[in-house]
């Protein structure tokens, strides 16, 4: 199975980055950083969540990122679906932090279930095409509004969401120009998306 191993994010200070989500999140293994100037404005396409398993750890990751210098997009609070807020990265990243449960079964207990990548794409159908035939498998799909892919355990999930419905999730403006600044860490070889995204 197609899987993504890591994630690289290209940032201007890497170690101000790795500081920022070693602390926030706890993340190392999980994150690359690497050092780019590479132009970027506005939305950079995609967003990553932490989905955890109760609302005092979106809580406590909240805070966390806060305190370390995230600024917020969107305040933790309950909706249809859950318990979550939005934050970006001092580097710039939007990161989501949610849980589908509303009701406490304990405090905090910093685990994050799993990280998901969410690529913002012009083209559904194009899309789930593309990635169908780079080897990865569909483990979810709601028409042309949402693909999700099948992942090892342990892996970072892929899904793809269209673009300004990801923006209005993120609560920023789906415009953005220049690079992504990301690359996505895979078996599946050396490729560009349809949409731009770098897989190495």
């Amino acid at each position: 199975m197609t899987s993504i191993a890591s994630l690289t994010l290209e940032v201007t200070d890497p170690t101000a980055a790795k500081d920022f989500y070693c602390t926030a999140f706890g993340l190392d293994p999980e994150l690359n950083l690497r050092a780019s100037d590479a132009p970027t404005t506005g939305f950079r396409g995609f967003t990553l969540s932490l989905t955890v398993s109760r609302p005092a750890t979106v809580d406590g990751f909240a805070e966390a990122a806060l305190a370390a210098g995230a600024t917020s997009l969107k305040p933790v609070k309950k909706s249809i679906w859950g318990y979550g807020g939005v934050v970006q990265a001092p580097d710039g990243t939007i990161w989501k932090i949610a849980t589908s449960a509303k009701k406490d079964a304990g405090p905090d207990d910093r685990k994050i279930d799993d990280i998901v990548l969410l690529l913002g794409v012009s083209d559904m159908a194009e899309s789930k095409k593309f990635y169908v035939g780079h080897g990865l498998t569909v483990a979810k799909s709601f028409g042309s509004k949402y693909v999700e892919f099948a992942s090892e355990a342990g892996a970072v999930k892929l899904a793809l969401y269209g673009r300004r419905a990801l923006a209005k999730d993120a609560g920023v403006h789906p415009d953005g120009t220049g690079s992504h600044r990301i690359v996505i860490d895979s078996d599946a070889g050396p490729f560009t998306d349809p949409d731009g995204f770098t897989w190495g």
